[in-house]
């Protein structure tokens, strides 16, 4: 099987619960490879989401590792699966591979919050709205660029909207919503999108108002991506050089608490959907 040229998040991120693993039992990766009957060099690579591995060698691995967590190994167990290929791959190598790795993030999650305090989040943006903001990019990207990240974006939707209707929480500052992207008629029409969405089961979105003052995060773009078993959870950060993946058990249990703390004073449901109908009588 030749090696992974670039592995995606969600692979390294099965490595590095291994590698934490076999930390945890104070064991060398050559003599973890040794046991599972392989080269010295078998356990880095996995561990760096180089090569991937079977239910059948996992097992054997968590067993070595003296790992006593069936719940873990199961949701490890999980990520091995097949080799299919996902709908974001006809955009692989034409689009920033971030994109992807937020996109099969979502694609695995079982839960979704995302605090957003500039930007509508990503997943309820209108065509006309997220080409609006790629168009934005300095320096400016090319049209088919813009049009492929437009089109991705879009695509991710089915998260919240297909078969799985995954459960989804938007933390949205005010800020964002009253941002007229594209003009008075696309922004409208945008509030009105978050307005449909919300009307979803699956789907809180709620609004953090002026009112509220300072608050815990101001200012960042966050993912928390909630994985079968909360050690696999991993929170995307964005950034001025790209997003950032965290999954450290202690950045996750920050993030948790963090994000808490920013529901505290969101407004409910109705009154964030009161608000922003008011936002769309302004415009």
């Amino acid at each position: 099987m030749a090696p992974r040229q670039a592995p995606t998040v969600r692979q390294r991120r099965f490595g590095t619960e291994l590698r934490r693993l076999r930390d945890a039992v104070g064991m060398s990766a050559p003599v973890a490879a040794e046991k599972l009957g392989g080269d010295r060099t078998m356990i880095s690579n996995i561990e760096s989401g180089r090569f991937g591995i079977s239910d059948e060698r996992l097992r054997r691995l968590a067993n070595i590792y003296e790992c006593d967590d069936p719940a873990l190994i199961d949701a490890l167990s999980a990520m091995t699966g097949g080799r299919s290929k996902g709908w974001w791959d006809e955009y692989r190598g034409k689009i920033p591979p971030d994109f992807l790795d937020v996109a099969i993030l979502e694609h695995h999650a079982t839960s979704l919050r995302t605090l957003q305090t500039a930007h509508i989040p990503g997943l309820f943006q209108t065509e006309d709205h997220a080409r609006t903001l790629f168009d934005l990019f300095v320096p400016a990207l090319p049209r088919l660029e813009v049009e492929l990240r437009v089109a991705q974006r879009l695509a991710r939707h089915r998260v919240v909207a297909g078969d799985r209707s995954v459960p989804y929480v938007g933390l949205i500052h005010e800020a964002a919503l009253r941002m007229r992207v594209g003009g008075r008629r696309v922004a409208t029409a945008q509030l009105k999108r978050l307005l449909e969405e919300s009307e979803r089961d699956n789907v809180q979105l709620l609004v953090i108002p002026f009112a509220a003052g300072a608050f815990p995060m101001a200012g960042e773009t966050v993912l928390y991506v909630s994985a079968a078993n909360s050690q696999l959870d991993t929170v995307e950060v964005d950034s001025q050089v790209g997003a950032v993946f965290l999954d450290s058990p202690t950045q996750l249990a920050n993030f948790r608490r963090r994000l808490d703390l920013v529901e505290q004073v969101a407004l409910n449901p109705k009154e964030s959907r009161d608000l922003i109908l008011d936002i769309v009588s302004d415009m």
